[in-house]
């Protein structure tokens, strides 16, 4: 295992092209993607480890706070967190904090990638895509040398208004969730079944089937090739994203190194 480790959570490829270019500046990391049968939990060699999640309702994934619990880290290990959201941290890194303590955490707003909720171009400040990714590698990269220098700051607080939305977030979901659609452009490719970080998707009588058990990460639509899949009718109307550095199979793969 390498000296740095970064875990990650992501579902539209922002925060792992974020997890990737802190890994960049800080000499090289492991990657590890939060998901299902993640089986990388023991990282006490490490001196470094970070986290790289998005903000959901308001919070963080419940599979991030769910799997840190599981996660042990050196005493003496720098750590951090870093969310991306499209406008504010939420409480996700102050829940994080009372799991694994940070010794450092940022934030680095992007585009959003909950479809049935806002179209993604909604952030603050306003961006391009393009736009968008010089300014989260840009900001990335300060992360990095604040890493490397050994920042510290203060623990994250909590927003009172965002702890109220993210407690009713998970209702949200159990609805959400049975709200899905496979249209006849599906073409059984597994993609979308390859990269759920739940085993939430299986491939019967050629279609995508998508189950109840949902995080709403959304990369199975926002990476769907032919547009197959659909969250409410207002996802068939708006424009699909995803990272354009991040690779549908990146993520299906789950871990990797940055030297």
């Amino acid at each position: 295992m390498a000296e740095n480790v970064i875990f990650y959570f992501s579902g539209t490829g922002n925060c792992l092209d974020i997890a990737r270019n802190i890994a960049k500046g800080i000499g090289g990391a492991d990657l590890v993607r939060i998901k299902k049968g993640m089986t990388t939990t023991d990282v006490t060699s490490a001196k470094k480890v970070g986290f790289v999640f998005p903000c959901y309702g308001g919070g963080a994934p419940e599979d991030v706070l769910k799997y840190a619990k599981q996660i042990k880290v050196s005493p003496s290990a720098y750590t951090f967190g870093v969310t991306s959201c499209a406008a504010y941290k939420g409480t996700g890194l102050s829940r994080l904090n009372k799991i694994i303590p940070l010794k450092y955490w940022s934030v680095i707003t992007h585009h959003c990638s909950c479809i049935w909720l806002f179209p993604h171009n909604l952030m603050m400040p306003r961006l391009s895509v393009g736009e968008a990714e010089a300014r989260s590698k840009d900001l990335a990269r300060l992360i990095a040398k604040d890493v490397m220098d050994g920042k510290t700051k203060r623990r994250p607080g909590l927003n009172i208004f965002n702890a109220i939305e993210n407690a009713g977030f998970s209702k949200i979901l159990q609805k959400k969730a049975g709200e899905f659609e496979v249209n006849d452009n599906c073409i059984a490719c597994g993609q979308c079944a390859s990269i759920c970080p739940r085993g939430n998707i299986k491939i019967e009588n050629n279609k995508a089937v998508i189950g109840t058990d949902c995080t709403q990460c959304l990369g199975c639509l926002q990476y769907c090739p032919r547009n197959a899949i659909s969250i409410g009718d207002v996802s068939k109307k708006r424009e699909h994203y995803h990272n354009p550095h991040v690779k549908a199979g990146e993520l299906a793969q789950g871990a990797e190194h940055i030297g």
